[in-house]
């Protein structure tokens, strides 16, 4: 497994919608790459942001990461974003989640 790390700043005035847009934005991602296994959006600080995707493999999630924007619903979300402060890809080498969060990722 890897986790794909975006960090990024959103234009002032923005977080609603980058929040009311994530879920349809995360159905189109994991419609289009399957091998997507979870998302976490989070805030940083006051502007900054860190956006965590849980990925099968590091291939896949690079393969993700050049055709993101082929997604419309992905592209649209990107609107949002005033800067990016990078991406990078790191390999999951051991890993717990509790019955609880893994029933809240199942939906």
């Amino acid at each position: 497994m890897v986790i794909e790390l975006a960090r990024f700043t959103i234009h002032e005035g923005a977080e609603d919608k980058l929040l009311a847009e994530r879920p349809a934005m995360i159905e189109a991602l994991r419609r289009r790459f399957p091998a997507c296994l979870a998302a976490f959006l989070t805030k940083e600080g006051e502007d900054a942001w860190l956006d965590a995707i849980l990925w099968r493999s590091r291939a896949e999630a690079e393969e993700a990461a050049r055709l993101i924007d082929t997604v419309p619903e992905c592209h649209e979300w990107f609107r949002h974003i005033a800067e990016s402060r990078g991406l990078r890809h790191v390999e999951v080498k051991n890993a717990w989640a509790s019955e609880v969060l893994l029933a809240a990722i199942a939906g």
